[in-house]
């Protein structure tokens, strides 16, 4: 039985009307709010860092985590800096002779 004019059966009682044939479904969106993470914000990886004993090392292992927090074109710089410095730590090693001795030049 059809309802008031303009209603089909079933509708008027707070029920959804039915789509017609080939109708957009209707999607349901959910507004950000203030407090809703941005899906493309950068995102920590989560990985651990296991301290190596060496603390110049291990500051520029935890230097790393900057990166976490920068967009990807940030990362360039983080990386530079902690291989230049990693590498200038490798350099000092082979400075030194057998057990921490200076070696002769």
């Amino acid at each position: 039985m059809a309802g008031p004019a303009g209603q089909g059966a079933g509708q008027g009682s707070g029920e959804r009307p039915e789509r017609e044939p080939g109708s957009e479904p209707e999607r349901e969106t959910r507004a950000a709010g203030p407090g809703a993470p941005d899906p493309a914000a950068p995102r920590p990886l989560g990985l651990e860092r296991v301290p190596t004993g060496d603390a110049e090392v291990d500051a520029l292992l935890t230097r790393l985590a900057d990166a976490d927090h920068l967009p990807a074109d940030g990362h360039v710089e983080v990386y530079e800096d902690v291989h230049r410095g990693l590498r200038d730590a490798l350099t000092a090693l082979d400075a030194q002779g057998p057990r921490g001795q200076p070696t002769p030049r």
